[in-house]
């Protein structure tokens, strides 16, 4: 195929991943806006008033970055995995195995169908967080760059999960059992510095603390990880990710017979 063919099809795909979640925006796009709103109204206001301050900011200001990373984390993965999932079950992702489009066409549309679902959900998270304090940002590159690599990091993660899923209940397992526990335990609402010296060593193997930490770090100027290191450990789970699904798509993993 010449560019000009692989451009084209790489934009189908990322525009028909846009036009699904969109054209069902009401169960993609607003459940995320009122789940976020609650914990800015319970942990933010009501909670964080009795807590004070925390990492030198008011509660609400420390935990909204992380509240932001969650809901790009959780939308990024959870648009790729359904999505191709559903592919994979009504079999029509055949048609683009056996087409002339290289897979790693195949698996970067996806991809960037997740990133786009999970920047437009943490855009809006963003805006709804602006009626519950100011948001004021200290580095505006640190905040775009890791905001990109979570979201394909966890798009390329939903991608893997549904290949290797045989049902819809597989497709929930990782985000229930996996994804939520590591995310609720990577700093979102609190510093690990608050933790004895043993539990900041097992905190620091959730790769989540790392996303948070740094995205905290472009909002406030605060992170409880070096940046230089966290953006090391980001791109290497990105680079492996990307490459074991290529991989497996590649060998057909869950798909051929």
């Amino acid at each position: 195929m010449s560019n000009q063919e692989l451009l084209i099809a790489l934009y189908t795909i990322v525009r028909r991943e846009i036009r699904r979640f969109t054209r069902i925006w009401a169960q993609t796009l607003l459940p995320p806006a009122i789940t976020m709103s609650l914990y800015f109204i319970i942990f933010g206001t009501l909670i964080g008033s009795r807590i004070g301050q925390m990492g030198g900011f008011n509660y609400m200001e420390f935990i909204v970055p992380g509240l932001i990373m969650m809901s790009v984390i959780t939308n990024s993965y959870g648009n790729v995995v359904s999505s191709f999932y559903s592919s994979k079950f009504q079999r029509n992702v055949e048609e683009m195995l056996v087409s002339p489009m290289p897979n790693w066409i195949i698996l970067v549309g996806y991809i960037l169908g997740g990133v786009s679902r999970g920047l437009v959900v943490g855009c809006g998270v963003t805006i709804l967080s602006l009626f519950f304090t100011d948001l004021q940002i200290h580095n505006l590159s640190v905040v775009i760059i890791v905001t990109l690599l979570t979201s394909v990091l966890f798009a390329t993660g939903g991608f893997i999960n549904a290949m290797l899923a045989n049902s819809f209940d597989d497709v929930s397992i990782i985000p229930t059992f996996v994804l939520t526990p590591l995310t609720y335990l990577g700093g979102v609402f609190y510093s690990i510095s608050l933790l004895p010296d043993f539990w900041q060593g097992v905190s620091q193997l959730n790769p989540i603390l790392y996303m948070v930490s740094t995205f905290r770090y472009g909002i406030l100027g605060v992170s409880d990880i070096d940046v230089y290191t966290s953006f090391g450990i980001i791109i290497f789970f990105v680079v492996a990710l990307f490459a074991i699904a290529l991989r497996m798509l590649n060998q057909g993993k869950g798909i051929r017979s």
